[in-house]
């Protein structure tokens, strides 16, 4: 069973502020230009499975689990974490497959704790722009995610999307599990061997760490915006 570790951060509104009007004003020109509408995010970190947590997760924090009422009892759910450039695009392609009950963006696989989205973007905190999701694994297989992930981006580019250039863009896969791992790693080769990229597949898979949710305004970005696309293709 995959828990889901919440740990409560609030943020400057000044700090949020300026870094708004610091960021171009048109947000549609690039998923790495911020929307003047930012406000304080209440954010949290969650942890998988295997993620570490920070020293001020306490006992009562730890017991917060994702589950599905279903015919009376309780059905445990998954999660997964992907990161495949700008995350607003990433995550309207996730949302909108059946058996996808949640998706959340920010950030994994860097150093600093809490990091913002400015702090991504613009210093060397090593994080990766992910889409962190909940699915129920009897409507959607982990292995039918790792399909579509292949579809909504170019897997073969390093440190960058498309016009979207940074670390903060690779594409990765962070797994929760050892089975994740093993389909991830398979899933992969396979899609090496398939011919269907010009180039080597250039994703890590790697373990998942903390993940530290983006502030309130990214979240369902391009669905709030009523857009369909973010330098990925429709699928």
């Amino acid at each position: 069973m995959t828990t889901r570790t919440i740990k409560p951060r609030t943020r400057s509104l000044t700090a949020l502020a300026c870094f708004a009007v610091a960021m171009p004003a048109l947000a549609s020109l690039g998923c790495n230009q911020s929307s003047g509408q930012a406000s304080a995010s209440g954010s949290t970190a969650v942890a998988g499975d295997s993620a570490k947590m920070g020293d001020r997760t306490t006992d009562t924090e730890k017991t917060m689990t994702t589950q599905l009422q279903k015919d009376g009892g309780e059905m445990p759910m998954e999660t997964a974490t992907f990161g495949g450039g700008c995350f607003w695009g990433v995550e309207l392609a996730f949302s909108q497959q059946e058996g996808v009950i949640e998706t959340d963006v920010g950030f994994m696989g860097g150093t600093k704790d809490d990091p913002s989205y400015k702090e991504v973007c613009y210093t060397d905190t090593g994080h990766a722009e992910v889409v962190h999701l909940t699915f129920d694994p009897n409507k959607i297989s982990y292995n039918d995610l790792l399909n579509i992930f292949w579809r909504i981006h170019d897997p073969t580019q390093v440190n960058r999307q498309g016009p979207d250039v940074g670390t903060q863009y690779r594409t990765v896969i962070f797994y929760h599990n050892d089975e994740q791992r093993d389909q991830a790693e398979a899933s992969k080769k396979a899609m090496d061997a398939s011919g269907k990229f010009k180039a080597p597949i250039a994703t890590i898979i790697e373990p998942a760490a903390t993940f530290w949710k983006a502030e309130d305004y990214h979240q369902d970005y391009l669905k709030k915006r009523g857009q369909t696309s973010c330098h990925i293709p429709n699928i």
